[in-house]
């Protein structure tokens, strides 16, 4: 829309200059000059006979024209980037101490040294305890409905564990709220990926401006989603179920300090704080938005008496599943915490880890877009077979689900519903039938 608009007017702008040149006349049998009745740009350059001279100077005058008209969109760019909202400047070691008032221990850094939620969970080291469930929800956008399917069918076979720890990114950070609580919040779930309310989310008439803005679509349609969803009684159960000994986790990315972030959830809702609510669901909010397309999320915090705002944004830019912080890659201190427990893992990834054949269009949206795919999953198998290889050195049970078959999709209608009902089908139907769980990362076609 915006490229065509920009080549209409660039035509126009050509052919008024055609019609305006002074002295010049046209072949017409009335002997008329051409400012003396309308004629259209095509009849006149049809019609028009143009000396050679004059022919280099009209060339030369619509190649001035397109560079004007460039200059003026990158003019534009420049003075909505500096229109932006202005940021309070903080420095690395006011980062490294960074707290958000009120709250204590509600996060860590994946890559943090020393890691207290790396702790098994309270419930993990009762005497009457002998298994523990780990469920792992993956981002994968509109592919969140495989999770939901998935969910929903787990419930229906009555053998769905209650997890003792859940974490989630990005579309998986929106979900995981409902796997903790159980499955009576599983038509919420149904709901949100089936009901075609995701659509709301793209709005079409804002991506034109979008492309000179901060993001291609606005913040408000995911934080009302958000809201409407995630209420204070959510939260509520969160923290009970947090008292108990139960852990979820979201991941998110700290734009600032390159880092990926793990809040616990269910300290944010067990904090007390009168803005609890808000911090939880601006968490969510920040896991979800993936970069370009959504805004970042600014977070208020401070280090001593100084008071910043960090960006977070998409968890997936971090890592595209959260196990275990990594520093306990190369440590099997929760898996040996008590060897009698028997521990199992499931991960569920919202895309296909399987090569995807497609003839990608040669144009910049479309290069980017598979690149952009690529990337993904790449960055997916590597984190499975990191967090596999940890599994098999401790002892873990490892269970891994993706949507194993290539569907059809287009990066231009990112929630769309039958696609999403399809997916969620698949997960449902897999779940049903036995079908779903590999004890491995299987990244080929079964042929």
């Amino acid at each position: 829309m915006f490229r065509s608009e920009l080549s209409r007017q660039i035509s126009d702008d050509c052919a008024r200059k055609r019609v305006d040149r002074p002295g010049r006349r046209t072949h017409h049998d009335n002997g008329q000059t051409a400012g003396e009745h309308d004629t259209s740009p095509y009849d006149i350059a049809r019609e028009t006979v143009v000396p050679e001279a004059i022919g280099r100077s009209l060339h030369n005058e619509c190649r001035l024209v397109r560079i004007r008209i460039v200059l003026q969109v990158l003019l534009s760019v420049v003075l909505i980037g500096c229109a932006s909202s202005p940021r309070i400047p903080y420095r690395a070691e006011d980062a490294a101490n960074a707290e958000i008032n009120g709250f204590h221990q509600i996060r860590s850094n994946l890559d943090a040294q020393s890691d207290t939620m790396a702790e098994p969970p309270p419930r993990a080291t009762s005497s009457l305890k002998t298994e523990m469930n780990y469920l792992v929800i993956s981002g994968g956008g509109s592919g969140g409905a495989f999770s939901a399917g998935v969910l929903k069918a787990w419930s229906k076979t009555g053998r769905r564990p209650q997890f003792d720890i859940v974490s989630g990114v990005s579309t998986g950070a929106l979900i995981v709220p409902y796997a903790f609580l159980g499955s009576s919040y599983d038509d919420v779930l149904v709901d949100l990926y089936t009901s075609g309310v995701a659509k709301d989310l793209v709005d079409v008439k804002w991506l034109p401006r979008g492309l000179l803005g901060t993001s291609l679509l606005k913040q408000q349609p995911l934080r009302r989603l958000i809201e409407i969803h995630v209420t204070g009684d959510v939260v509520k159960a969160v923290a009970a179920e947090h008292r108990k000994g139960r852990r979820l986790l979201v991941l998110t990315s700290n734009l600032d300090s390159q880092r990926a972030v793990i809040w616990d959830m269910g300290a944010i809702a067990n904090s007390g704080e009168p803005n609890s609510l808000r911090l939880f669901q601006d968490v969510l909010m920040a896991s979800a938005s993936i970069p370009g397309i959504y805004p970042a999320v600014l977070i208020r915090a401070h280090s001593g008496k100084r008071i910043f705002e960090e960006m977070h944004s998409d968890g997936g830019s971090g890592s595209q599943i959260l196990t275990v912080p990594e520093s306990l890659m190369t440590s099997p201190k929760l898996a040996k915490a008590r060897p009698e427990i028997r521990l199992n893992m499931y991960v569920l990834v919202n895309n296909a880890l399987m090569p995807e054949f497609s003839t990608v269009t040669n144009n910049t949206l479309s290069v980017m877009a598979r690149a952009y795919a690529v990337q993904i999953k790449s960055q997916t198998r590597s984190a499975l077979l990191a967090s596999y290889m940890y599994a098999q050195r401790t002892g873990i049970h490892f269970h891994v689900a993706s949507i194993d078959r290539q569907l059809s999709y287009s990066v231009l209608d990112p929630f769309n519903t039958e696609y999403m009902r399809t997916v969620f089908n698949i997960g449902y139907s897999e779940m049903i039938a036995g079908t779903l769980w590999k004890d491995k990362p299987v990244f080929s076609p079964a042929n």
